[in-house]
Parts: C-alpha cells; sequence; structure tokens
C-alpha cells in the first residue's frame, strides 16, 4: 500500500466536509429552515458513520485473533441502529425536510466518486 492509498480516507473526509458546506450554502437560496437543517444533519450523519466506521476498521485490522469479526459485527449493529435512531429523529421529531436530508446524507457518496474520478484522471495521464 502506498502512502498516497493511506490518506485516502482522510481526502475522502475532508472532500465531504468542502461539499456539505457547498450544500449548506446552496440550501439557503430555500430560505427554509427545514431544508437547510435537513441538509446538515444528513450531511453531518453521513461523515460521523463514515468517521466511525473508518475507526472501527483500523481497529478491527489492528487486531489479528479471531474475535475480530464478531466485534466488527456488533460493531455495525450498534451503528446500524444509531444511525436509524438519528434518521429517525431528524425526520419525525425534528421534521426536517426530507430532500434535504437526502442531498445531506450523500455527500460521502458524492466524495468518493469525486475522490474516483480525481485518482482515474491521475492514472491516466501518468
Amino acid at each position: 500500500m502506498t502512502d498516497r492509498d493511506e490518506q485516502l480516507p482522510g481526502i475522502i473526509a475532508r472532500r465531504g466536509w468542502i461539499i456539505l458546506g457547498a450544500f449548506l450554502l446552496l440550501s439557503l437560496l430555500w430560505r427554509s429552515r427545514s431544508v437547510t437543517f435537513g441538509v446538515l444533519g444528513g450531511g453531518l450523519t453521513a461523515l460521523l458513520a463514515y468517521h466511525w466506521l473508518h475507526l472501527n476498521l483500523l481497529r478491527i485490522l489492528g487486531q489479528p485473533d479471531g474475535q475480530a469479526t464478531r466485534r466488527f459485527q456488533l460493531g455495525y449493529i450498534v451503528r446500524l441502529g444509531t444511525l436509524a435512531g438519528t434518521l429517525f429523529l431528524l425526520v419525525a421529531v425534528l421534521r426536517v425536510n426530507p430532500f434535504g436530508l437526502a442531498a445531506g446524507l450523500s455527500v460521502v457518496v458524492l466524495s468518493i466518486f469525486g475522490t474516483t474520478f480525481e485518482r482515474l484522471n491521475s492514472a491516466r495521464r501518468q
């Protein structure tokens, strides 16, 4: 694994924060708190879930014992439940705009696509 590959999770996270900032600025055009809070809530949820997954994977890869898989599976269930609870709170209790929430939740996916596209282009140039 190259140094460039080891930096990939950080690059994806930084790009995700930039995309979230851009989406937040765009959401202000709607002049709706529901839309802006939906984008913010979805973006924070997606980025924190990505960070949580990254930390869990680093921890599991650092533990060569046979229990690592079981701990990862348990962590996955806990993470999934936490995300479901967070999304429930955002939609049912705080009543954020579902389209804003979906836009916010997409920041990590867009960050991964952007990073992949950038890496493909740089590999093509070499």
